[in-house]
């Protein structure tokens, strides 16, 4: 696709590819700790951690998605390897094995932190170049993160 075909200038997508791609590089290592922090959270907090973190995965598996389509229809290919991901990444893989359940809520409000200043700055990026379907999204995706992270806060006593 080219960008005038949605009304967009292509030099001033590239840095918003690009940073959408960081980002979803980033999602793809959120939503696997999620993943290890859903399947080996233990304690007294067992029952509503192991939702919670079902109900956060399930989110960023569609984040990943709606990015991954989003970098498409400005017309350009999303990274699909972990190699990339890995690579790309400000998150890092922890092993969620024996973790304490309180540390795993920190790790993931962590993550959140770092992922809504990622969407900030695309945000901002999207904003100067006109390119509202990207500010739209990225807008939703922090909301839940702002809004989850206030509540994971709450649940750790960090208000």
């Amino acid at each position: 696709m080219n960008a005038k075909e949605i009304s967009l200038e292509e030099k001033e997508l590239k840095p918003i590819v690009d940073h959408l791609n960081d980002l979803l590089a980033n999602y793809h290592i959120h939503y696997q700790k999620l993943r290890g922090c859903h399947w080996n959270v233990k304690g007294s907090h067992f029952f509503t951690l192991h939702v919670k973190f079902e109900e956060l995965y399930t989110n960023a598996q569609l984040t990943i998605d709606e990015l991954a389509e989003r970098i498409l229809t400005i017309g350009k290919s999303p990274y699909s390897t972990f190699t990339d991901y890995i690579k790309i990444s400000k998150l890092k893989e922890v092993d969620t094995i024996g973790m304490k359940d309180t540390d795993m809520v920190l790790a993931i409000m962590d993550d959140f932190s770092k992922l809504i200043e990622m969407e900030r700055e695309i945000m901002t990026l999207a904003s100067k170049a006109g390119d509202e379907g990207t500010s739209d999204l990225i807008n939703k995706f922090m909301q839940f993160k702002e809004k989850n992270n206030w509540m994971l806060r709450s649940f750790v006593g960090k208000n």
